[in-house]
């Protein structure tokens, strides 16, 4: 089995990290690059800034932020939020990326991620997929706008035509399990294992260590992908990583 990644996420509005639910009630939890390099001493593999932003001088300071978290954070970190054009990506990988995440503006026009993996190579590209599960039908409908607008597409589908697009990784989150600290839908991660080639990032549902211990192993994610609870000190990192070894987990 290869050694699991622990990838910290951080929301980012007009450069500082904030926390919240479905963007509303958003509170300050700390500057994104301390934040980054705590994580990074505490033993995180990667980091992933999301860029939530409303205007055009927000994306600006968060392309500025690009730049400092390259110069003082040492562990390989990927940004997105707003990347609608391989122009847009480049701005950030340029700014010293390792990777970008593209979401709703893949899903309205999937050619964007022709076009990043195209112009930067697949291992620059993840494709981040919200998806909901239909208590009715069972089907996994995927959605945009944070879970809350639905679309035509469905998860397992999505996720094959991401990857023969160029995608090098998947990270999915369940709209019914996140924030719920209830646990991954660890059946559904073990089957877009079985049908893709690429990685599988998981988020969403962490509560517990037994939560990202059972995903990394029944569910076959690569890595295990949480905000809060690093942010409040939960589970720190390095317990994290201990508890898994104690369980025959693989990690950095």
């Amino acid at each position: 089995m290869l050694a699991k990644r622990i990838i910290p996420c951080l929301d980012v509005r007009d450069g500082r990290t904030v926390k919240g639910i479905n963007f509303g009630g958003l509170r300050t939890v700390g500057d994104p690059v301390e934040l980054g390099r705590r994580y990074a001493d505490e033993g995180a593999d990667e980091l992933v800034y999301l860029d939530i932003s409303a205007t055009v001088e927000g994306r600006r300071t968060f392309a500025e932020l690009v730049e400092r978290i390259a110069r003082e954070v040492d562990i390989p970190f990927t940004v997105g939020g707003g990347i609608a054009s391989a122009e847009d990506a480049g701005e950030l990988l340029l700014a010293g990326a390792d990777k970008v995440t593209v979401n709703s503006a893949a899903v309205r026009d999937p050619a964007l991620i022709d076009a990043i993996a195209g112009r930067y190579g697949s291992q620059f590209v993840v494709v981040a997929i919200d998806a909901r599960r239909d208590e009715t039908s069972g089907r996994w409908v995927v959605t945009t706008h944070g879970g809350r607008v639905p679309t035509e597409r469905e998860l397992f589908g999505w996720a094959r035509e991401a990857q023969e697009r160029g995608a090098g990784e998947i990270l999915f989150t369940s709209m019914n399990h996140d924030g719920t600290k209830s646990g991954y839908p660890c059946e559904t991660f073990a089957r877009l294992a079985e049908e893709l080639s690429i990685p599988v990032i998981a988020s969403g549902g962490a509560g517990t260590v037994d939560h990202i211990a059972e995903v990394l192993t029944g569910g076959r994610a690569d890595a295990a992908l949480a905000a809060s609870i690093f942010h409040y000190g939960e589970i720190p990192i390095p317990v994290l990583k201990a508890a898994l070894r104690d369980r025959g987990i693989p990690v950095r």
